[in-house]
């Protein structure tokens, strides 16, 4: 079988109304666009299974199917916990995905292509027009709200608690409207844009230029010269992988994801590949394919370094359902495989 094509994903600086919904945006932090307005993943589907607080919106990924009339509209969604204990390797728990899907004729969207020009709703919206009340600190269902001011909801104690501290105590019962939630709780937000992979680019000057540009950081910073050497002296099987990951990603070292639906991963190791079986079947009973890979430059971006410790991958796979089966408008659950760097490849 020929290979599939690669697109890969790169972060840009977008108008934030650019980013709402009704664009129907692929996207990195802030709060999430949710496609379908109904029927939005509950707090305790968002919740991490490791620390059991609420995980943050991640990214999503705008990837309709061609042809395909109930996927005319399908976004992924990816959330992640903060809590750096909770990265054990090789352990997926810490992760959520979901799937939403809409027909062109929907109950939320018009039919034709929206508008490239802002408009009076282009508001950071805490209400959707489905009526669901949204998290002020998240923007994910707020079940709980205020019990002084009654204006503003909240989807967990933890995140009442959070906001209170950044800017509610100042703001609550007062007139006019609520600040922005500050940029510390959530992920820096920015547009995911995609270009094909073009693997016939001479990655020679890309390689050079990286290593002389201080701030691009891919997984082969710090390695001293000897290292390198020692490396290719007694290469494993593990560190062929690896360096074959370094050598697919050098010409574009700042790709934070690579998408290719029904291919296969860029893995960054040999060990911990999942086999068919590891990877379950959607609830409708089909096999689930290969999607998306989040890239570890992506953590570059994220501004989560910390002299303690920091959330962490080397990769993340994304698998959803080979039929991409109709759930009206529910968010199925999707599966991620999360892979890690082995200390044997440093």
């Amino acid at each position: 079988m020929a290979e599939e094509s690669v697109f890969l994903g790169f972060l840009e600086e977008a108008e934030h109304w650019q980013l709402h919904s009704r664009q129907f945006p692929s996207k990195v932090g802030g709060k999430p666009a949710w496609l379908s307005q109904l029927e939005i993943p509950t707090i305790s589907e968002l919740t991490c299974e490791k620390c059991k607080l609420p995980t943050v919106f991640l990214l999503q990924v705008y990837a309709p199917i061609p042809g395909h009339d109930i996927s005319f509209h399908r976004t992924i969604f990816v959330f992640c916990c903060k809590t750096p204990d909770c990265y054990l390797p090789n352990d997926s728990r810490c992760l959520k995905a979901f799937r939403s899907q809409l027909p062109r004729r929907n109950n939320f969207y018009p039919f034709d292509p929206p508008s490239d020009e802002p408009s009076e709703t282009d508001l950071d919206p805490c209400l959707l027009s489905s009526g669901i009340k949204l998290c002020k600190l998240c923007g994910c269902p707020g079940q709980k709200t205020c019990s002084r001011c009654h204006a503003v909801s909240y989807c967990s104690k933890e995140h009442q608690t959070i906001d209170w501290k950044l800017c509610h105590k100042t703001e609550c019962c007062k007139q006019g409207p609520s600040k922005a939630v500050p940029s510390t709780y959530l992920f820096p937000e920015s547009e995911l844009v995609t270009e094909p992979e073009d693997q016939q680019k001479d990655s020679t000057e890309t390689v050079e230029e990286e290593q002389n540009d201080p701030e691009c950081s891919t997984l082969a910073d710090g390695l001293a010269e000897t290292e390198l050497e020692d490396m290719a002296m007694h290469e494993t099987q593990d560190s062929k992988v690896f360096q074959k990951f370094k050598q697919r990603i050098s010409p574009e070292p700042h790709q934070v994801l690579r998408y290719c639906r029904g291919g296969s991963p860029l893995w960054v190791s040999s060990k911990h590949v999942p086999t068919e079986k590891d990877i379950p079947n959607c609830a409708c009973g089909s096999k689930r394919i290969f999607e998306f890979q989040v890239m570890p430059q992506l953590l570059n971006n994220l501004k989560v370094d910390s002299p303690d410790a920091s959330i962490d991958w080397g990769t993340l796979a994304v698998y959803t359902c080979a039929d991409s089966c109709n759930r009206g408008e529910e968010y199925p659950t999707e599966f991620i495989w999360k892979q890690d760097v082995t200390g044997e490849q440093m």
